[in-house]
């Protein structure tokens, strides 16, 4: 996971937001988690199907999910981006 940190300026609230990667080449088999839904650090947001075996790709951290990026029965890479999580309203 990597941790970005959007500084909008002195007026605004600054929001941190987590990218949150494939661990594994799969397909997406079901997805878990909702735009806008408040996560627990060790929620899943999607499940991987990948060598015959189910991974779960869990948020890592509490936030607010702000940006799903795949759909279930996509194919996606190691290391694809597949979600954001906004943390800076925990």
């Amino acid at each position: 996971m990597t941790i970005v940190c959007d500084c909008l300026g002195q007026e605004k609230k600054a929001m941190a937001k987590v990218e949150i990667r494939s661990e594994v080449t799969g397909k997406v088999w079901k997805i878990e988690a909702s735009l806008g839904d408040q996560l627990r650090e060790d929620d899943t947001i999607l499940v991987l199907e990948s060598m015959k075996m189910e991974i779960p790709i869990e948020s890592g951290y509490d936030g607010k999910l702000v940006e799903l990026l795949v759909k279930e029965e996509d194919l996606v890479e190691e290391d694809q981006l597949v979600a954001i999580l906004d943390i800076s309203e925990r």
